[in-house]
């Protein structure tokens, strides 16, 4: 990779040193709270692929985000050029527990980094996901058990799909159910033909609904078409929507996009920008249509 200073000067940090488990958990942080999963270019019209050069320019120079195969690719393709040992491993999503085939269908990229041993992972092989959106905020020890971050709880173990695989279990309030991943290297090849039917079939959930999403300490913020939404940890526990409201102008839309996930377009034209808006707002429309016809 070649501009490993502009990346981290994304990031905010400054040179992490070697490869420790401190400055892995400070990398991984600082991505999920500032580089966004976003699926504008989709919704754009603008073809990408699931190339991580690309996917670093787009980042880095753009000051953009992505779905998982942009942002674990970039992601990846950093901690190399850091001297970290990452490993891509082909993986599969599913938005709600009943989906059909759950297994590693090949919808999701998944990382691990190896060689970093502690007392809580002493066969130094971490789960490494920055591309899950509302998920992890820190990197998770690979090993079956159950882990809090913020107001989320999550669990890992081995999938009972996949032949030594493994199984990520998201927060009952995530947005997806959970993730299954295969334990062999896979490469960008192995994500081309998912990703463009992700980009471009009518069917395709990132072609129906704009969906942005940020990770923090404390919580996820997430704008799906033009509803807003902050998740924060409740008083009784567990997790509870702290706001929540739709954005019905073109300007608070952009302003929420800007000032909420860093996002501020600045490379797209005004007219382009008023068309984005007018696509999300026929989405808006045709889903609050659907949700008022009676069962």
């Amino acid at each position: 990779m070649r501009d490993v200073r502009g990346y981290l000067a994304r990031l905010g940090l400054p040179d992490p040193g070697p490869p420790s488990v401190a400055a892995l958990f400070a990398l991984h942080r600082a991505h999920v709270e500032r580089v966004p999963y976003e699926n504008l270019e989709i919704q754009l019209g603008c073809p990408t692929t699931v190339d991580p050069d690309e996917s670093v320019e787009r980042i880095v120079r753009r000051r953009r985000g992505g779905y998982c195969f942009h942002l674990n690719g970039a992601f990846a393709a950093l901690l190399d050029a850091l001297g970290y040992r990452v490993r891509w491993h082909v993986g599969g999503v599913q938005n709600a527990p009943d989906d059909p085939a759950p297994g590693a269908s090949g919808n999701h990229l998944a990382l691990t980094v190896h060689g970093l041993t502690t007392p809580e992972c002493p066969d130094g092989v971490w789960f490494v996901d920055v591309g899950l959106g509302d998920a992890l905020h820190e990197p998770l020890p690979l090993r079956p058990g159950v882990f809090r971050q913020g107001p989320f709880t999550y669990a890992l173990d081995r999938s009972a799909v996949v032949p030594f695989g493994w199984r990520f279990d998201h927060d009952p309030s995530g947005s997806f159910s959970g993730m299954d991943f295969a334990p062999g290297s896979a490469g960008p090849e192995d994500f081309a033909a998912t990703h463009a039917w992700l980009s471009t079939s009518p069917e395709s959930p990132f072609v129906r609904t704009l969906a942005v999403q940020r990770r923090d300490a404390s919580g996820v913020d997430i704008l799906r078409g033009r509803v807003l939404t902050r998740l924060e940890g409740s008083a009784a526990g567990g997790v509870a929507v702290r706001r929540k409201e739709e954005l019905t102008t073109l300007s608070s839309w952009y302003a929420a996009l800007a000032d909420v996930f860093g996002l501020t377009l600045d490379d797209v034209p005004q007219q382009r920008r008023r068309m984005l808006w007018e696509r999300v707002c026929r989405a808006h429309e045709e889903w609050a249509a659907a949700r008022r016809v009676p069962a």
